[in-house]
């Protein structure tokens, strides 16, 4: 009988990539991330080879009376249960995440009944695969009936439930050859899943690429699954004199050898006309958190009342509002009018513009950030939203002076970086400990100390490219002030102005071969722009190549389209959820918000402040900025990252491939 436990082993072992032959791999186990990573490899055909290839002389009087002091039926059955949770955790995504996706399509009902069709398939070779293993742990000896009835269930040809033709039937599904869906006639499941990913890539938690590869996995380890049980039930009926079975056990391994080509060859066209981004959607309405969901910038330029009169040296009323546009100041506070009752703009103050003589104001609560809640104007016109003013509104009129000239109140934007304001990026890196084999995996932004900081998550890199989820982990920034001894402006932050405050919009992908480990932000001219680390990987191994040669790059493009943001509403106040505006080369102006809709009280946009980091992690081969919104809302400033892409290591071997690797295994067979 140690020739089944053998046999079994090896669906265990390393891939044979990794190790020349089956001797020198005996009893070292994947890990529970090695699993599902190297069903991308070529591992899934040398388990075909492997389990294909048993041996005839095996113990007929009790075949299932194992040697329970076997270390390797214990590795046998922590290995079955490790694949039935990590099926069960795709199967999950695959089925209550799906709704989102297919919502939005007049064929939403035939592809969720064919996604259903597939997950009733994995659910029920599941079931079978935890009869065989429970059969396998017994103590005692199992009823020879209820053997021959498991194994006759499981290759019965004629029975549309066994295994065989579930396997069949899953292929028929995969493939679409007899599908006749909308749009769709003959469409493969990879196709019609990136088609509807596409369309609501920040809905489920994973890119399209993660969704695609993870139906994959899905399907693949299903196969592995129904593969190993059909070959065990023909082991099972020869240890009982029914039969030979050389025959039927070389078909069934052919079949699956076919079926995984197609599969692998679908995958690998889908995957690549497949994105690898994610970004996060919007909160529901109502949802929006400061420093939760979103952060913002404070007082960047700010609606401001100011008499023209207080702002020349002369205290003359010759000009008119429109003559105040850029960096004028505030000299005096002529007889201690309205200028007295209100916070003296201590900066520079631009675009002032006349709207009416006189006004009420309805200045803010106290701690708000805010200067004004509106303000109505005698013609009519209201900034702001007016609503109860629990401090009271202030009549401010303007008035003439000797018939000829008007001392008009004008309506500017105020540049002051004072204690109130919240305008320092940090230009400090957030990296990965690529000493200790961390990579990043998710981006978001935080602000600590008037500092807007964007921070990485690391996680341990593992072979084929998974990550440990254990070791996830945001790594914190280190909070510093501009105020701060030896900190220094332009070296170790970035101050806004109203002449400093544009934001490249870019996407910076790795090179192939190189993983995301970092990022930072850099001054490109007066714009900020965004850098990323990278750092060169060796999937198989899961380990980075000499971290000392980590390279930073980022867009250098200095010719960029604006994405103008003039008039905007509060972002948190849209009606419905954001989507991108933005492609990647341009650039947008942080200012603020529109007059009439919020009197220019609100720095837009707002940034997102939500992880942005895939629900299943995993190496990272870009990141980028985004700018997403709806009409008339200022929006948010949003990180973005793309996903590693799998596709270059799901390798469909040659026939010259295969025949070597089954001449190598008859050798060491013998």
């Amino acid at each position: 009988m140690r020739s089944l436990v053998r046999a079994l082993t090896i669906l265990v072992v390393l891939p044979a990539g990794l190790m020349s032959t089956w001797g020198k791999a005996q009893g070292e186990l994947f890990s529970p991330a090695m699993i599902a990573s190297s069903i991308a490899s070529k591992v899934l055909w040398r388990i075909v080879l492997d389990v294909g290839l048993l041996e005839s002389g095996i113990n007929q009087s009790n075949p299932l009376n194992l040697d329970r002091s076997l270390q390797i039926m214990h590795q046998i059955s922590t290995l079955s249960n490790e694949l039935r949770e990590s099926q069960a955790s795709m199967t999950e995504i695959l089925g209550h995440r799906m709704c989102d996706v297919v919502e939005n399509f007049s064929y939403r009902n035939r592809f969720a009944d064919r996604l259903n069709s597939i997950s009733r398939i994995m659910s029920r070779i599941d079931r079978l695969e935890l009869r065989m293993n429970k059969v396998l742990q017994e103590d005692s000896p199992v009823e020879q009936l209820t053997l021959t009835q498991f194994a006759q269930a499981t290759i019965d040809l004629s029975n549309p439930s066994s295994v065989i033709e579930q396997l069949h039937k899953l292929e028929t599904e995969v493939t679409g050859s007899s599908f006749g869906l909308v749009m769709a006639e003959g469409q493969d499941i990879f196709t019609q899943l990136n088609m509807m990913a596409n369309s609501v890539i920040c809905s489920y938690g994973l890119s399209p690429q993660q969704m695609i590869y993870l139906l994959y996995k899905s399907i693949a380890m299903t196969e592995l699954k129904g593969y190993i049980m059909m070959q065990f039930s023909y082991m099972l009926l020869k240890t009982q004199g029914k039969g030979n079975f050389t025959t039927e056990s070389k078909d069934r391994r052919n079949e699956v050898r076919a079926r995984l080509a197609r599969t692998q060859q679908l995958l690998q066209s889908v995957m690549r006309q497949t994105s690898g981004e994610y970004w996060r959607c919007d909160p529901d309405r109502g949802s929006h958190r400061e420093n939760t969901t979103y952060v913002q910038f404070t007082r960047l330029l700010q609606g401001y009342i100011e008499n023209e009169v207080d702002m020349n040296t002369d205290e003359t009323c010759r000009e008119t509002c429109d003559h105040y546009q850029y960096g004028h100041e505030q000299h005096h506070c002529y007889k201690e009018l309205y200028c007295s009752k209100q916070t003296k703009c201590a900066g520079r103050i631009y675009d002032c513009e006349y709207i009416d003589s006189d006004m009420w104001i309805c200045p803010a609560a106290p701690g708000s950030q805010r200067r004004y809640e509106y303000i109505e104007y005698e013609n009519g016109e209201i900034r702001g939203r007016k609503q109860h003013c629990p401090r009271g509104t202030s009549k401010v009129d303007s008035w003439w002076r000797w018939l000829f000239w008007h001392c008009s109140y004008c309506f500017c934007l105020c540049d002051d970086a004072g204690r109130h304001s919240d305008r320092y990026v940090s230009l400090r890196e957030s990296v990965s400990d690529i000493t200790q084999n961390r990579v990043v995996t998710g981006l978001r932004f935080v602000k600590r100390r008037q500092m807007m900081h964007l921070i990485v998550q690391q996680g341990l890199l593992l072979p084929g490219g998974d990550i440990d989820n254990s070791t996830l982990e945001w790594v914190a920034p280190n909070p510093f002030s501009h105020t701060d001894k030896g900190v220094r402006d332009g070296r170790d932050y970035h101050t806004l102005s109203y002449d400093r405050r544009a934001v490249d919009l870019d996407d910076v992908h790795v090179h192939p071969g190189y993983v995301l480990t970092g990022v930072r932000f850099r001054t490109l001219g007066a714009h900020l722009n965004l850098e990323i680390r990278m750092t060169e990987m060796n999937f198989t191994s899961g380990t980075l190549v000499d971290p000392n040669q980590s390279i930073w790059i980022g867009n250098d493009e200095t010719v960029r389209t604006e994405i103008p943001l003039r008039y905007m509403d509060v972002p948190t106040l849209a009606p419905s959820k954001s989507t991108p505006t933005s492609t990647s080369g341009q650039y947008l102006r942080l200012g603020p918000s529109g007059g009439r809709v919020d009197a220019a009280q609100t720095t837009i946009p707002f940034l997102d402040a939500q992880p942005v980091s895939p629900l299943l992690p995993i190496p990272l081969a870009g990141a980028g900025l985004m700018h997403k919104s709806i009409p008339k809302y200022g929006g948010f400033i949003a990180p973005r990252v793309f996903t590693y892409d799998f596709g270059p290591h799901i390798q469909v071997p040659t026939d010259d491939w295969l025949a070597a690797e089954e001449e190598a295994r008859n050798v060491n067979q013998g």
